[in-house]
């Protein structure tokens, strides 16, 4: 997977600023900004979705395997 460094990214906001102006950059920066903050919130929003799924099911399975542990415990005694 390629790497960003410090150059490369100081050339596109160089030309960011060449391109869209000193006055429409803020509020450029202030839309991506906006759109990443959105697209990070859905990732984590799915991605508790997807962990409490599967805890859930985790959860279920476990029920039937205490329940034959305290069918053994009770045929011991």
């Amino acid at each position: 997977m390629p790497q960003i460094g410090w150059l490369e990214i100081l050339a596109v906001v160089i030309i960011a600023i060449l391109v869209l102006g000193p006055k429409e950059f803020p509020i450029a920066l202030k839309k991506i900004g906006s759109y990443i903050g959105k697209i990070k919130n859905t990732f984590s929003s799915f991605q508790r979705e997807i962990s409490s799924a599967t805890n859930e099911i985790e959860s279920e399975e476990k029920i039937p395997e205490d329940e034959d542990l305290k069918k053994k415990d009770k045929s011991n005694d």
